[in-house]
């Protein structure tokens, strides 16, 4: 047991415990997120240079939601460990929890993923990195999703430039309204100079430290719209563009895009710039903010004006900002999940559900006599699913954004009554496997468009996240599991009825199997046919 847990031990792992003190908060006495940032750098940059066994730099650092807060007197306890390591870069996992000395309880205060690249050697030569070999089932799936964030943060701005060029800028009501407050009102602007304490062991300004002067000024722009004091909830992710040195002029500069009935977005810019010379951009974030009442409930929040042309952008891209490449990744997590229970089982097509918290999850599989690379290519093409499932009645492609992710309005019966309709529009992703033993995944999740608002006649329904895995099994078989997570609204109509879901998955898979059972023959008549016609032009 003792030499099983040494070879499963990461290496990578590191971890930081800090005890809040006066100087770390804020006027609520609760520690500043803007320290919290330069701590979890910390970690992050220590467990990576680990790794490389090399000096570190942070490239990005992904979206952050804080669940809670953390108060003077508390223990602050960061984990942080490699997951996974492509060419010359690595992604570093953090996890932030929280310790009352006095009461032992502990709880989770927030998760976040940061990207550091090693600096190159003295010769100019690039650092080449090792691969991490993931040990556990929980590492394995952290190796795996690693390869989808890291596909998120190459297209991160190009999916935001490629979705405002396509979509009609509609005017918000906002604008219209005469007690708005101008989005100028909120505009803050302030340098910084970078000294020797704003340093790394590199002599580059420290990127938590940088992150922390643009909650300042973000927190002061929301501060100014909702005139009180905002609690951070979100940070959009954090792109270093490049280096920042002593000596150094940061200017950092916020503006409120957007505000919402309980919440404010705040879009940062940081820049720096020499005695000499012109600006360069380090850094750009949205951060979203909300104000608590007495009892810890979100505030209604005055509505904001944008600024002309150049406001009006930021004030839609504020509403329209997807995060496209998540669907991957929720799905890959989501079947991960060790606690799936056995509902029914039918000639060989097996029901699982999985309940947390008010989410009920659902996942029939079955063995289906197809390779698995073929049926990955049947069930990617989403529009031919109306020809073998009843529930879709239409399904039209909208926007193909590269390769591997398309954009689709969905048409299918309510759950909630005869003669409803209700239509999705989905972001619809396919990813073949990272590696060995990895599946192939097509991955469905709900999207806002501007160009395709809600319909009078349909219903506009939400997918939380849904989708199929295809694994490889013997005899040129595939292991087929289709995952589906029931939205709040619509979990008392089906968990009424499990027994009719359950009919009704089974006839559905039973209908997909037949799909593809005939086109997988279909391919090799083909196929066959395609070998005749080359051998007679050969001869």
């Amino acid at each position: 047991d003792e030499l099983k847990h040494l070879t499963s031990f990461n290496r990578t792992e590191v971890k930081m415990s800090q005890i809040v003190m006066p100087c770390h908060s804020n006027h609520r006495q609760e520690l500043s997120v803007g320290q919290l940032l330069k701590w979890m750098d910390s970690t992050a940059c220590l467990s990576a240079e680990r790794h490389a066994v090399s000096p570190c730099v942070t490239a990005s650092m992904d979206d952050i939601h804080f669940e809670h807060t953390i108060s003077v007197g508390q223990v602050v306890n960061i984990k942080a460990k490699v997951n996974r390591a492509f060419n010359t870069s690595m992604e570093v996992g953090i996890q932030v929890s929280c310790e009352d000395l006095f009461s032992d309880r502990h709880w989770r205060v927030c998760l976040a993923y940061a990207t550091f690249v090693t600096q190159r050697t003295n010769t100019g030569k690039k650092v080449i990195l090792k691969p991490i070999v993931p040990h556990t089932q929980k590492e394995q799936v952290e190796y795996s999703v690693a390869a989808e964030r890291r596909r998120v943060r190459m297209v991160h701005d190009d999916i935001i430039k490629e979705l405002l060029s396509n979509g009609s800028i509609q005017q918000a009501d906002n604008l219209t309204v005469g007690n708005a407050v101008p989005a100028e009102r909120t505009r803050v602007e302030s340098v910084e100079l970078v000294l020797p304490p704003h340093a790394n062991h590199q002599v580059n300004t420290f990127g938590g430290q940088i992150m922390a002067w643009m909650v300042n000024v973000a927190t002061i722009a929301a501060s100014r719209l909702c005139q009180a004091h905002p609690t951070l909830r979100s940070i959009d992710m954090f792109t270093f563009r490049g280096p920042s040195q002593i000596g150094d002029r940061l200017l950092l500069r916020a503006i409120v895009n957007n505000a919402f009935k309980n919440s404010i977005e705040v879009g940062v810019r940081a820049e720096a710039y020499h005695e000499e010379g012109h600006n360069r951009h380090i850094n750009s974030a949205f951060m979203t903010f909300e104000v608590l009442d007495n009892h810890g409930k979100p505030c209604t929040l005055p509505r904001i004006r944008p600024e002309p042309l150049e406001g009006e952008r930021r004030f839609q891209e504020a509403i329209h900002i997807l995060h496209f490449y998540n669907n991957v990744s929720a799905l890959k997590m989501l079947a991960a999940r060790n606690n799936w229970r056995l509902s029914s089982e039918k000639d060989k097509v097996r029901l699982y559900t999985l309940e947390q918290k008010s989410m009920l999850s659902f996942r029939v599989e079955s063995e289906v006599d197809v390779p698995a690379h073929r049926a990955f290519c049947l069930l990617a093409e989403l529009g031919n699913r109306p020809s073998w499932d009843r529930h879709y009645q239409k399904c039209e492609l909208i926007h193909r954004v590269d390769d591997d992710d398309f954009l689709y309005r969905v048409v299918t019966p309510s759950v909630q009554g005869e003669g409803i309709l209700q239509d999705f529009i989905l972001l619809a992703s396919k990813r073949k496997p990272c590696g060995s033993g990895d599946p192939y995944v097509i991955a469905l999740r709900s999207v806002s468009l501007p160009t395709h608002p809600p319909t009078e006649g349909y219903n506009r329904g939400e997918v939380l996240c849904a989708g199929f895995t295809i694994l490889e099994t013997k005899n040129n078989m595939s292991l087929i599991s289709y995952y589906n997570q029931a939205s709040p609204e619509v979990l008392p109509y089906i968990s009424t009825d499990i027994a009719g879901l359950s009919s009704s998955f089974y006839h559905t898979f039973c209908s997909c199997s037949q799909y593809l059972t005939k086109n997988k023959e279909q391919s090799r008549v083909m196929s066959n046919l395609s070998a005749v016609i080359q051998t007679q032009v050969f001869h």
